[in-house]
């Protein structure tokens, strides 16, 4: 989702957006390869993907470049992502993901839970201080904080049906809009910031993380012990055609599937099965999955995963040039809300977490596969291992399977808390 701006950017051209993203990425990296004690300082305090994040949002924030008025994301989420899944899985150890256990199942639902429960706790602890955010005009606002947890389970498309079934008016929706738009940007770029401080986060928690650790490993040794088979652009080429290749295929099938579901089976709709980017997504990754099987897997070799890296990244400030900082100061009660809400969702998976001794990476992705969606997961799960990608993507296809039951759950206690208030 994406939030409103009144004026036009200084820079409406796309080609000359892309090519100032595209700088940005260049200097962030450039940067971190510096040796000056300034530099090697820094970076090991911010990533450099938390910057490809949060420097094109300062762009979109003071309104030198528009996030709403650029094609880049929609390209970079419907071309590139797709890509890099395919690139990124084509090389991936199946056995050694199944090793990974229930542990990331659990940890999604237990970000789950803190969705659901953390949007009336603090819808109860906001509205119990400034009552009048019990009501927007007219309206009650229970009926759009509902709509945030459909996108915060699930994704768009629960969203969409929360909307429907309590009746928000667009107003509100737009302000909602706002609140789930920054409140989980501002979380990604936590989670991207956290992945960097791992292993602090795993000692605490007293993480388990031998099945992850097991994995990199294997990865890391196969890749080591296989040079590239060759090198140059005819590789390149090679890694670049089977990428596009599978994706518009995935473009294909999905293009069929999705309508078939809405005239077919419309009431699908509230699980995805009728949004064509649901079946990109999931197509892609089956793609990447099977050819892990066949020689295609020795691309791998030929940076298979370096390039996937490149499209992600470019994605990510694509993401980033959506958010708009200023936001914050439209309407601070919702965002207040928000931000305990997220607060609460964190609190309840580190708990866990630190119960069953899971890794901080199945708390960063189980939480992002919540918040963010398919979209995102991945890319949360690329800053810990680009081995550890598809865990992202199955989680998030898990998301839009409960979304809607679970917001629809949290939205008969919102509306509870909004009555026993009021």
């Amino acid at each position: 989702m994406e939030t409103t701006q009144s004026t036009s950017p200084l820079i409406t051209n796309d080609a000359v957006v892309f090519g100032l993203l595209m700088t940005v990425l260049a200097l962030v990296f450039y940067a971190s390869k510096l040796q000056a004690p300034f530099w090697k300082r820094f970076y090991s305090i911010i990533p450099t993907v938390l910057l490809c994040y949060f420097v094109p949002a300062l762009f979109n924030t003071f309104n030198l470049i528009s996030g709403e008025k650029s094609a880049l994301y929609s390209v970079a989420s419907r071309y590139l992502l797709p890509a890099s899944l395919v690139l990124f899985t084509i090389g991936i150890d199946i056995k050694g993901l199944k090793r990974l256990g229930s542990k990331a199942v659990i940890m999604f639902f237990a970000g789950t839970l803190g969705v659901m429960l953390g949007g009336p706790l603090a819808f109860m602890v906001v509205g119990f201080i400034f009552p009048d955010i019990l009501h927007f005009g007219e309206e009650e606002t229970w009926r759009g904080l509902a709509t945030i947890a459909g996108s915060w389970i699930g994704g768009g498309a629960n969203q969409a049906a929360m909307l429907e079934v309590f009746g928000a008016s667009k107003t509100l929706f737009a302000q909602m809009i706002a609140v789930d738009v920054l409140v989980a940007n501002i979380w990604m770029g936590l989670l991207l910031y956290g992945a960097q401080k791992k292993e602090k986060i795993d000692r605490w928690l007293r993480a388990d993380n031998s099945a992850i650790t097991d994995l990199e490993e294997k990865m890391e040794e196969l890749h080591a012990s296989q040079p590239n088979s060759s090198s140059g652009i005819s590789s390149w080429i090679i890694v670049l055609g089977v990428a596009f290749g599978a994706t518009g295929l995935s473009h294909l099938f999905a293009d069929y599937i999705a309508p078939w579901f809405e005239v077919h089976y419309p009431q699908t709709a509230q699980y995805s099965l009728t949004s064509s980017f649901f079946w990109l997504v999931i197509i892609a990754t089956t793609f990447g999955m099977g050819l892990s099987f066949t020689k295609a897997r020795k691309l791998e070799h030929d940076g298979a995963s370096n390039i996937a890296s490149l499209f992600l990244y470019i994605l990510v400030a694509t993401i980033g040039m959506s958010m708009d900082l200023k936001a914050l100061l439209d309407n601070p009660k919702f965002f207040l809300v928000g931000i305990i809400w997220i607060l609460s969702h964190i609190t309840i998976m580190l708990l866990v977490a630190r119960l069953i001794r899971a890794p901080f990476f199945f708390v960063a992705v189980g939480s992002q596969a919540n918040i963010g969606g398919a979209a995102s997961a991945p890319i949360v799960a690329a800053a810990f291992s680009r081995y550890l990608t598809p865990v992202g993507v199955l989680l998030a296809v898990l998301g839009y399977a409960v979304g809607t039951y679970g917001a629809y759950i949290c939205g008969i206690i919102l509306q509870a808390i909004s009555n026993s208030i009021s």
